[in-house]
């Protein structure tokens, strides 16, 4: 498995080799201090996984963030100073997997870094368990590829596997813990925003407005439900 480290900081970058070598030291690290170096490695290396700094020195690192999501749905963890909720949530909005702050606890980094491998991964089907398609809506969960009258949409792993738990779920309404348990495991208990944030990042995808939708339904403050389309 590849690592890429998008990070100018050298304490903070031998705090990362060091928190692999000693617990995942079968990952191969990769390391860029500039954004736009970043950016060229995300294209040519095909990393598993992207740790992000969004102090850079060339460029701000939700731009960087930005143009990866143009090309590559590869997982994306923050790792920041930035604490604060609104910065969080804008780095999730902007196509982040998962958002940790600095100084952080390596047995904590790495069981998220594990976590998003997991969700990178294609979901576990049920026995028979083929293409959902419901009136313009086709979703191969098998193949990871969802149409919308015929055009491709381009899903994250961590949004396709939440889109997966609500289509399953079709017409029950799952409660925003089942939900960050199913797709974010039990270290992300706490995380409530990372729900509301990902299924508005759906909605942006799937509903044909957003503000009204149709879909993927909020049930009072208890959770989503998924309604197919017509």
């Amino acid at each position: 498995m590849k690592v890429l480290v998008i990070e100018d900081n050298p304490e903070v970058l031998q705090s990362v080799q060091l928190c692999f070598e000693l617990r995942w030291p079968g990952v191969t690290l990769l390391s860029a201090a500039e954004g736009q170096k970043g950016l060229e490695m995300t294209q040519t290396e095909q990393p598993d996984v992207v740790i992000l700094d969004l102090g850079l020195p060339d460029t701000d690192g939700l731009e960087v963030l930005r143009q990866i999501r143009r090309f590559s749905s590869v997982p994306v963890m923050i790792l920041t100073v930035r604490g604060e909720e609104m910065d969080k949530v804008k780095g999730l909005e902007m196509g982040a997997d998962d958002y940790v702050v600095k100084p952080f606890a390596p047995a904590e980094f790495l069981s998220r870094i594990r976590a998003l491998v997991r969700r990178s991964r294609m979901p576990e089907l049920q026995p028979g368990e083929g293409p959902f398609v419901r009136g313009r809506l086709r979703i191969d969960f098998a193949a990871r590829e969802v149409t919308l009258e015929g055009r491709p949409v381009k899903l994250t792993p961590s949004e396709h596997k939440l889109l997966y738990q609500l289509v399953r779920n079709e017409g029950r309404v799952m409660s925003n813990q089942a939900l960050l348990e199913h797709v974010w495991g039990p270290d992300y208990a706490s995380e409530s925003d990372y729900i509301n944030v990902y299924v508005q990042r759906l909605r942006e995808k799937l509903e044909e407005d957003p503000r009204n939708p149709k879909m993927i339904l909020s049930e009072g403050g208890v959770g989503y439900k998924f309604v197919g389309p017509d």
